[in-house]
């Protein structure tokens, strides 16, 4: 079993910048691939973006040179950089691990989520 705990969420100006985390604790080994979700009001949960234990990447493209998905796994926390905020990136985000590869789209993969940190950017 993994838990994943967000953290890092807040209220900030549009152009501002947030860097979220996600400690994971639990069998983390068993841990391949990891991502960060949202969702925003009325709307549906969207991949914002990915890695896996083989390096690879992957970025929404709404996000795309703006945020920058990262892992420290001496501390077993991921992280979200995000810069260059805008209003519509106001959203709950999520934290998600699954023991396995495959598509970062696929919600399915995930075998555990987090509770979410609200992020909130102001015009």
């Amino acid at each position: 079993q993994v838990q994943l705990v967000e953290s890092g969420g807040g209220l900030v100006q549009a152009g501002g910048s947030l860097r979220l985390s996600c400690a994971a604790s639990g069998s983390i080994f068993s841990i391949n691939t990891m991502a960060w979700y949202r969702q925003a009001p009325g709307k549906e949960r969207e991949l914002v973006a990915g890695t896996n234990n083989g390096g690879s990447t992957y970025y929404a493209h709404s996000v795309k040179g703006r945020f920058t998905i990262s892992r420290d796994n001496a501390k077993n926390t991921l992280y979200l950089q995000m810069n260059s905020l805008k209003p519509e990136d106001t959203a709950m985000y999520y934290c998600a691990a699954s023991r396995k590869l495959g598509s970062y789209y696929e919600e399915g993969l995930y075998d555990y989520w987090g509770q979410g940190t609200q992020v909130t950017v102001s015009s």
